[in-house]
């Protein structure tokens, strides 16, 4: 998205809806048949944000409508995907007090309604410093808000133990739709030929250039 910060850069699969979607489900199928979970994020989007969600808060003031349009379509086409990665950001036009992570309203109106994705859905990193509060309010946030898994990742073992402290027992809905999740790549694998690949993802690119 023009104007948008750098921190997507090439983790972006281009500028228009109908290219992300066809380029990211390409993607998504390939790793699934190579017996790789695709995470598909950052869901509902992360396209108009200004700022490192690393380093701070971005805020899109963009209308729902149009980012019904263009932002969340992508996801809306691959929405049969089993596994999501949400946004920290804050999407003002649907939630302007809370960033989509720790939104009930974007995890239930957006992502599982608008979108209609009801596969695995985590986190991005809770030790991002776009979240405030400690982590056990962090992580206590993010399931009441509807999200199955809390992702960690930069090794504080301190902070790991405040979010599995409020991390509940893997279960209900969340524990199917891992289990689906998992089912999907259980499976025989395809042979991987990296010289075939690395042509057919030039071809594709330069067809949606």
């Amino acid at each position: 998205m023009p104007g948008s910060h750098a921190i997507i850069g090439d983790r972006a699969y281009g500028e228009d809806a109908e290219t992300v979607a066809r380029l990211g489900r390409a993607a998504a199928e390939g790793l699934i048949a190579g017996g790789v979970l695709p995470v598909f994020k950052h869901v509902p989007g992360h396209g108009r944000a200004r700022a490192d969600s690393h380093l701070e808060l971005p805020t899109v003031e963009t209308s729902r409508e149009e980012l019904e349009r263009s932002d969340f379509a992508p996801f809306r086409a691959n929405a049969d995907l089993p596994v999501a990665m949400t946004a920290h950001v804050v999407f003002k036009a649907i939630d302007p007090d809370r960033p989509a992570t720790l939104s009930p309203i974007v995890v239930n109106e957006i992502i599982r309604g608008f979108i209609g994705f009801d596969g695995l859905l985590m986190s991005d990193d809770l030790s991002m410093k776009a979240l405030a509060g400690s982590f056990r309010d962090r992580a206590r946030a993010l399931f009441a808000a509807g999200v199955d898994l809390a992702l960690h990742c930069n090794g504080d073992l301190a902070e790991a133990g405040d979010v599995a402290a409020e991390a509940p027992e893997l279960a209900g809905k969340a524990q199917e739709r891992a289990e689906k999740a998992l089912a999907r790549i259980a499976g025989e694998r395809l042979a991987f030929d990296p010289v075939d690949s690395r042509e057919k993802l030039a071809a594709a690119l330069a067809s949606a250039a």
